[in-house]
């Protein structure tokens, strides 16, 4: 596992795809950041980020962060306050619980993509688009 880039050229496409065709239904934005650093609180590093990344300030409050911390075996999905006023906590704790399988068979990738698609069908289902629906943050993955 390089400590720069953790996915495959393969892999990292297969997640843009998955973030850009979540978000062809939703006016929510979706992104995935990965740190390569040991981390204690996940939740309270994914919050921090989270702010960082600019993600409190769309214009639903509907973006949903998901990450995921390898080295520290962990990882957490924020919801932004509208996100999580709709969906609840019981929906994040499904989505984890899906994701913490996928990456207990070491299938990283296919458990983040899992994380974006159920996201996404939440987000398209509280959230739904406005037509000519503007991208408001990028659909890039993030490894830092």
């Amino acid at each position: 596992m390089n400590a720069k880039r953790l996915f495959s050229q393969h892999d990292h496409d297969r997640i843009v795809a998955a973030i850009a065709d979540a978000e062809k239904h939703t006016s929510g934005e979706i992104r995935v950041f990965v740190s390569h650093r040991k981390v204690r609180d996940v939740h309270r590093a994914a919050v921090h980020r989270f702010l960082k990344l600019g993600m409190n300030q769309t214009k639903g409050r509907n973006a949903v962060l998901i990450f995921v911390a390898p080295e520290s075996r962990n990882f957490a999905i924020l919801g932004d306050e509208a996100v999580h006023a709709r969906c609840g906590q019981e929906f994040w704790d499904q989505v984890a619980g899906g994701m913490r399988e996928l990456f207990q068979q070491s299938k990283l990738a296919d458990g983040i993509v899992h994380g974006i698609n159920a996201a996404g069908k939440s987000l398209a289902q509280h959230f739904p688009s406005l037509g000519a629906n503007r991208n408001e943050l990028p659909d890039s993955v993030i490894e830092k």
